[in-house]
């Protein structure tokens, strides 16, 4: 009996060959199935479990791939996973609980300790956060002594505390920090009166401001340069499928389009995340993310080097930001043309 052989031709139509010892019989598919005798090949879409910390705006392409059935275009099945905070959800990549993080500064401490964890991309180059504070803070350096509220020692929240401290000519020594695993325990913090100040990302800035709290400063108007909402994959599944990895980018990279040129899906990803109808929290996540996402997500090794400046990691101060990030997935998706072709000539 021959051995079958998959193969095409021009028209695009699959062919099977038969090998036998007597020579080769070339079929075409389409034959066998009408003859009850074979199946269409079927492509099996590869799951990929991706982490995200926080319910905020910065989730948005990660979301509008599963949203837009983006994933099954590029041969992979999407499976998001809330895992709250950014230490923790660090802690479940390096397990091989979840194959994608999509994270910032925990990442790097993690790596900073030995963790084989790599940054493949970067949606939002900056720190995506406001500080909002009770009536009677007028300034930044009115919370000398008092009481600030972020998200997870270590990890993006954390060092916006830090950098933008940093612009007052203070530190986290100027003040006590209390550190909650959510965006919302902080701001229940702050309407309690436990925390006098808070640092909070969209939407729930929204909900701060309901609630008759300021925005004293925007912490991503500044701009300054950091690795926020960061692409972290561990090396052993770049060493052993960097297929996916790439398949992975390309929804991502496809989903940074759409948030760009359709609102819409954008918006209706948000919604179904966050379980809300409110329209103004969702537009208030779209309005404020939306100007922060790259085209190409590039990481940059100025913003790594944010990172480095920002913990108090042993190890930060002599660590080399090239060790940290790995940009040839996204290089490679630019120099082949998946990207021109994705924009068209625009």
């Amino acid at each position: 009996m021959g051995v079958p052989m998959l193969t095409g031709n021009k028209s695009g139509l699959p062919w099977l060959y038969f090998v036998g010892a007597k020579g080769c019989w070339i079929i075409p598919m389409l034959t066998l199935v009408l003859l009850g005798l074979g199946n269409p090949p079927e492509v099996t879409a590869i799951t990929i479990r991706t982490g995200f910390p926080q319910l905020n705006g910065g989730q948005t392409p990660l979301w509008v791939i599963s949203e837009a059935n983006i994933d099954r275009q590029y041969g992979i099945d999407l499976k998001t996973i809330y895992i709250p905070g950014g230490a923790r959800l660090t802690q479940t990549i390096v397990s091989g609980d979840v194959d994608i993080a999509m994270t910032g500064g925990a990442v790097i401490n993690a790596i900073l300790s030995g963790a084989e964890l790599v940054y493949v991309g970067v949606a939002v180059p900056t720190y995506a956060f406001s500080l909002y504070v009770k009536p009677d803070i007028k300034q930044v350096p009115d919370l000398r002594d008092k009481i600030l509220g972020v998200v997870t020692k270590g990890a993006s929240s954390d060092h916006a505390s830090i950098a933008l401290l940093r612009q007052y000519k203070m530190s986290q020594k100027d003040l006590k920090v209390l550190y909650f695993s959510r965006q919302q325990d902080v701001l229940a913090a702050l309407d309690k009166g436990i925390v006098a100040a808070g640092v909070l990302s969209a939407p729930t800035t929204l909900m701060a401001r309901r609630l008759g709290y300021k925005e004293l400063v925007n912490i991503g108007s500044l701009k300054l340069p950091y690795t926020s909402t960061g692409i972290a994959v561990r090396w052993s599944l770049i060493r052993q499928n960097p297929e996916l990895v790439k398949a992975f980018l390309k929804a991502y990279v496809a989903a940074l389009k759409v948030v760009r040129e359709k609102p819409d899906v954008a918006k209706r990803a948000l919604g179904r995340y966050f379980g809300a109808k409110d329209p103004e929290i969702i537009e208030e996540a779209y309005r404020t993310f939306a100007p922060l996402f790259l085209r190409i997500p590039y990481v940059s090794e100025e913003g790594v080097r944010a990172v480095l400046a920002d913990t108090d990691h042993p190890k930060a101060a002599a660590a080399d930001p090239k060790n940290i990030f790995d940009n040839r997935f996204l290089k490679e998706l630019e120099s082949t043309g998946f990207v021109k072709e994705l924009y068209g000539t625009r």
